[in-house]
């Protein structure tokens, strides 16, 4: 009886690409009394990596919280195993805007405390009496009653890159530092003022509504689904969007675009940005905005510190890192000393830029062949090492390298390197190498534009 992971990341990346089939990426969240979190969560891994389910999921004793991608052909059948629990009959999916088949790797399903962390030890607080639910049209008509105060709450480095017209967003890293925050800076206002919240898909607001029903705040309300089920209905229903820029999600891709406005700006040069990317140099991981040029200049580095780090033999990486937390370990959102323009919250509540069109949509919609698959990237020389599988690929060839963490790029091949010799053709079996601007991963696959 399997219930842990047995393929890699990488392993898992390629299986999804050589199977060739949609995957959708969704979420959902339920509060509720669960006996036994570890029974239920061994419950739940048995089922769902039966159906190729990958996802990051939190069960407690007070519900679960679960971000999922799974084959579109699994999706009913992934219903059905929700069904079986009485309070998951019926329960809303929350379908990812734009979908990425590499959107989660591995399935880990883990049980915590809770599957909001809150701070709060109060027993008399009852998490299951919670605020009104809107739709996407009632929220914007609540949003312009004067009367009503609107709060996001989500944390800061998600709230920098999109939030909706005139909300407070609390400089926070955790959710609950903003619950005594928000709760002091309120407390007049609990008599008149309609108290309206949001997150990406209501989970947070679920506790902050009641939380706040039990401090006292007679109109309390919340939108229903999140910003994640708002921007599903506005677009189905030719609504108007009141949230702007991006909406920050929770996998590999970082943001799902709702409208074209950028609120942000790059916190390495100040330009207009809300592109979020982790360092490079595994033992920083900081999360951070920066811009392409940036990006470039810096090979997806926080700091020239990191970005020397990064070009060092491995072994002397790995050393550095001894005794300290690595990758997506370490908890670091955009605090950095060394970022210049890090306080994108602090700016006017207004669009700083409008993002080009062809960039809203980060797959390429172009024609083209699976040829091959990464090996081996030499950061000194800025190398690539793929090897052929399939086709041929010529010096002038347009080459698209996609991955989980590369995403796609374009580049035109000028000069290449078959079996460690200079040519004009490579043919299936031969190992090449190319000099090329950008990292790239084992993970990648090496596409050939046919158009």
């Amino acid at each position: 009886m399997q219930l842990y992971n047995t393929l890699s990341a990488e392993e898992r990346a390629q299986l999804i690409d050589e199977a060739g089939k949609q995957r959708l990426t969704l979420s959902f969240y339920a509060y509720a009394k669960i006996t036994d979190p570890k029974k239920f969560r061994d419950e739940l891994f048995i089922a769902w990596n039966a159906l190729d389910a990958l996802g990051r999921i939190y069960v407690a004793h007070e519900g679960i919280n679960a971000q999922i991608s799974i084959p579109a052909e699994n999706l009913d059948a992934f219903r059905d195993t929700l069904e079986v629990y009485d309070f998951m009959k019926g329960i809303r999916l929350n379908v990812a805007i734009d979908q990425d088949d590499h959107s989660f790797l591995k399935l880990t399903i883990k049980v915590r405390h809770k599957i909001v962390a809150d701070g709060l030890n109060d027993d008399t607080f009852d998490v299951t009496n919670k605020g009104i639910h809107l739709k996407a049209q009632e929220f914007n008509n609540l949003l312009e009653d004067p009367n009503t105060i609107v709060v996001d709450f989500r944390n800061h480095y998600e709230s920098e890159v999109g939030h909706f017209e005139g909300a407070i967003t609390p400089d926070v890293e955790t959710f609950r530092e903003s619950l005594p925050i928000i709760n002091e800076q309120l407390q007049d206002f609990k008599e008149d003022k309609n108290l309206l919240m949001y997150c990406t898909g209501g989970i947070r607001c679920e506790k902050a509504s009641a939380y706040f029903k039990h401090q006292g705040f007679k109109n309390v309300y919340q939108l229903e689904g999140g910003i994640i089920e708002y921007t599903r209905q506005i677009k189905e229903e030719d609504i108007p969007s009141k949230f702007i820029g991006k909406n920050f999600v929770f996998d590999h891709r970082l943001g799902e675009r709702i409208t074209d406005d950028i609120v942000s700006q790059c916190h390495q040069c100040g330009k207009p940005c809300d592109n979020h990317t982790n360092c490079e140099n595994e033992g920083c991981h900081l999360l951070f905005i920066q811009c392409d040029d940036c990006k470039a200049a810096m090979e997806n580095c926080c700091s020239t510190e990191c970005l020397d780090i990064i070009h060092l033999p491995l072994a002397e990486q790995v050393q550095l890192r001894k005794g300290i937390q690595v990758g997506n370990k370490i908890f670091r959102k955009g605090k950095s000393d060394v970022l210049k323009f890090k306080k994108s919250g602090d700016l006017p509540n207004k669009p700083l830029a409008k993002a080009e069109t062809k960039n809203i949509h980060k797959k390429i919609n172009t024609k083209k062949v699976l040829i091959g698959k990464a090996e081996h990237y030499y950061t000194k020389s800025k190398i690539a090492q793929f090897l052929i599988e399939n086709a041929e690929l010529s010096v002038g060839d347009q080459v698209l390298i996609a991955g989980p963490t590369t995403g796609e790029q374009k580049y035109t091949i000028t000069t290449l390197f078959a079996n460690g010799s200079a040519c004009e053709t490579a043919k299936e079996g031969d190992q090449i190498t190319f000099e090329i601007p950008f990292r790239i991963r084992l993970s990648d696959k090496l596409y050939k534009m046919l158009g």
